[in-house]
């Protein structure tokens, strides 16, 4: 969505109510379902998903992931208005032991609304420290405006682009973790061509994910939390935080198997999230591929 496209829509909205900009977005997301370069891998991945389907009932889900990502802006919107959202949370107790002792990563996912969740924190943690790295893409639209609100809820944001990376970055990162702040960092999409990987078992075959997160835990010593936000209704949403995962290694040579074995553990916890909430996936780029790769078992 265009940035002066998506300003126009919320200024009508403000005008004449907020059924103007859930109805603009959901057409909006059914002209896109239409066009079939669009919803490709959203098929693949849903027949990867329900093996046992046919392809109109694949086409179905599709069409509801397409709808249901409409959320993420039209609750964004009445956010602004003024009408904050409502959550649910799980196992936040273990986040608020590491906040100002260990620190911890938040293991985001394309998975519900991760920028609510972001939010939230900030809300109901007074004077937290939350860094978030956030990729950029070349021609930046509605993802603008959501970094400049996410930056006024109080929440620091470095952005990394698709060609380069920054030492700073990763040493700010570091540093604010070892003070006891939150470090949240994205787990399933690869940004740059020259970033480094993992790959992992995902659905049968095999997925890429960032070795950052799992090096910077292994840096550290603060323990990642894999974290997702459900839709629950209109503006409304279940956080729900994992267990920690811990990155350690005995020796230089362990190292390699102590991030793989967290690695695949993320992958598992992403796996049986997408299973129970397969409609708020929100990742339309290619993330399984075959075959399936060998990885040391999970604890």
């Amino acid at each position: 969505m265009k940035i002066d496209f998506y300003r126009l829509l919320v200024r009508t909205a403000n005008r004449l109510g907020p059924w103007v900009f859930v109805a603009a977005s959901r057409l909006i997301a059914a002209g896109y379902f239409l066009l079939p370069w669009r919803t490709g891998e959203s098929r693949r991945l849903y027949a990867l998903l329900f093996p046992g389907r046919g392809r109109l009932q694949h086409l179905w889900c599709v069409f509801r992931q397409f709808q249901n990502f409409t959320t993420i802006h039209s609750d964004r919107y009445r956010t602004n208005r003024g009408q904050p959202a409502v959550f649910v949370t799980e196992g936040m107790a273990s986040l608020e032991e590491a906040i100002g002792s260990s620190g911890a990563i938040l293991l985001m996912s394309h998975f519900g609304n991760w920028e609510m969740a972001a939010r939230a924190l900030m809300r109901e943690r007074k004077g937290l420290r939350l860094l978030l790295y956030m990729g950029v893409k070349e021609k930046e639209g509605v993802e603008k405006t959501q970094k400049e609100e996410l930056r006024a809820a109080g929440v620091r944001i470095i952005a990394a682009d698709q060609d380069s990376g920054s030492p700073f970055a990763v040493v700010d990162g570091i540093r604010l973790l070892r003070e006891g702040g939150i470090v949240s960092m994205t787990g399933d999409v690869v940004w740059r061509a020259e970033q480094r990987c993992l790959a992992v078992r995902f659905l049968g075959g095999t997925a890429m994910i960032p070795e950052a997160p799992f090096v910077f835990a292994l840096t550290s010593g603060a323990p990642i939390h894999v974290f997702f936000a459900f839709r629950t209704g209109t503006n409304r949403y279940r956080l729900r935080l994992s267990e920690p995962i811990h990155v350690v290694a005995a020796g230089r040579a362990e190292r390699k198997k102590a991030i793989a074995s967290a690695a695949q553990r993320y992958a598992c916890f992403l796996e049986e999230a997408l299973r129970a909430h397969p409609l708020e996936w929100y990742h339309f780029d290619r993330f399984v591929h075959r075959p399936a790769v060998e990885q040391p078992p999970v604890p």
